[in-house]
């Protein structure tokens, strides 16, 4: 999305932010998520630390679900008739878009809303979230910035005892995110502050410990699977999954080898619970009740996913400009959506349809010179091979040029990134972590040095 240079509304200075007015959901999936993660309309000043929500009005469509809001912010003071002239156009805008067959009575009507909440809750409403469950989430988000807030282990240990309630699935989640956006927007107290938080909130919480487990066992799972490498087929991971020690572990060979879990797998299973008698055979059948649960869930996860993907490419293709819009739209890329595009290409090809083709490989394009290494990137994975410090502070100065705040903010996050890995148990990030310390402190040395003369 292309940033607009701004006045901070603090300190006056100009800075980059992402305005945006328009929220078509029809006819950019993304367009909720820009709105509901805060992505859109908000600022954070590099100069004075002003952080928060822009003044901004907004239009909000969903052609599926019949709606069509709007939000003018009250401190902008405007009359009702200078509020219509903004907020007109955009809705125009949304009718233009959409074919006649989707025009419905519900765009002659406008819901207005006097707060910026009440909108959202409106949205949220509508997938199902209720106020009560906003409420739950808004109470995990005080809860991870008051113990983030404590510094003294044993006081933090009696706040985890007090609300051990809400410490859950959806608090980890959050948790997660909260985390690894402090670590990719350079917040190296928080993140490493998170890192010790999350070891705590691991060991001394009961849906920590089984998150423990669950990842003990994928880990477990992943190495069974590595060792049987070329060798494995049905019967093998079949052998795996029947000796599976807990649900964790069975869960865990699902994740990992759904692919393998097709129709042969389980006629296999069913053959060998048909051939087996008393205990064995209801231990077989309990096996295979929950093989099938956990292969149903994955498979909706999947398809969610897919789905959302497909959404993302096709309402890109429906754009004039199909290479401006993949690179306004880059951050809702992930695999899945990769993938789709690849398959759409396939398809396209095989029917020699070569407009969308064209889309396509424009599409490609852009993607293919996203994910090449940013510069300051690729110098860092030379400076991981510099064989001591000395050789480290010389890289840098035969490239001064690119040691700049920009690089330093890099690597501190990959600094973070890895420390906040390493927490977890992973040797390989933990190790990589001290490296990428080490070079760190020689870079910001180095730095403080050419900015003093």
């Amino acid at each position: 999305m292309p940033q607009t240079q701004i006045a901070c509304p603090q300190c006056r200075q100009m800075i980059a932010a992402n305005i945006e007015q328009l929220f078509d959901v029809t006819q950019d999936p993304q367009a909720k998520q820009r709105l509901l993660g805060g992505v859109s309309n908000t600022a954070r000043c590099p100069h004075c630390g002003y952080q928060g929500r822009l003044a901004t009005p907004i239009v909000y469509h969903d052609n599926d679900k019949e709606l069509l809001l709007t939000f003018f912010p009250p401190e902008l003071g405007l009359p009702l008739n200078e509020q219509e002239k903004m907020i007109g156009p955009l809705i125009k805008q949304v009718m233009e878009r959409l074919p006649n067959e989707k025009r419905k009575g519900y765009l002659l009507k406008p819901q207005a809303n006097l707060t910026y909440e009440s909108m959202i809750e409106t949205i949220l409403g509508k997938d199902g979230i209720t106020p009560e469950m906003i409420k739950s989430q808004q109470e995990r988000v005080m809860l991870v910035e008051r113990l983030i807030q404590i510094t003294t282990p044993d006081v933090r240990s009696e706040v985890i005892k007090q609300n051990e309630k809400i410490i859950d699935e959806q608090f980890f989640a959050l948790f997660s995110r909260l985390a690894q956006s402090a670590a990719a927007s350079g917040q190296e107290p928080i993140a490493r502050a998170m890192v010790e938080l999350q070891k705590q909130l691991l060991t001394e919480t009961a849906f920590g410990r089984q998150l423990q487990e669950s990842v003990g066992e994928l880990e477990a799972a992943s190495k069974v699977l590595q060792e049987a490498g070329q060798s494995l087929t049905r019967e093998k991971l079949l052998d795996f999954a029947i000796a599976s020690p807990n649900d964790a572990r069975l869960r865990a060979y699902v994740s990992i080898a759904r692919g393998g879990m097709d129709y042969m797998f389980f006629q296999l299973l069913t053959e060998k619970i048909d051939k087996s008698q008393g205990d064995e055979k209801k231990k077989l059948e309990g096996i295979r009740e929950k093989l099938l649960d956990f292969v149903n869930e994955v498979d909706k996860q999947l398809e969610a996913r897919y789905k959302q993907a497909q959404e993302l490419v096709e309402s890109i293709l429906a754009q004039e400009d199909v290479e401006q819009a993949t690179r306004d739209r880059l951050e809702g890329f992930t695999q899945d959506a990769v993938d789709v595009v690849n398959q759409l290409l396939r398809q396209a090809s095989e029917k020699n349809d070569y407009t969308r083709m064209g889309k396509l490989q424009k599409m490609v394009q852009v993607l293919q010179e996203a994910s090449a290494p940013p510069p300051e990137v690729a110098f860092i994975e030379k400076l991981l091979d510099a064989p001591d410090d000395a050789a480290t502070e010389k890289m840098l100065k035969e490239n001064d040029a690119l040691v700049n705040d920009q690089f330093l903010e890099a690597l501190s996050g990959l600094v973070s990134q890895m420390d906040a890995q390493g927490g977890q148990g992973n040797a390989e990030a933990k190790a990589l972590g001290e490296k990428l310390g080490n070079v760190y402190k020689i870079a910001l040395k180095y730095s403080m040095k050419k900015k003093m003369g």
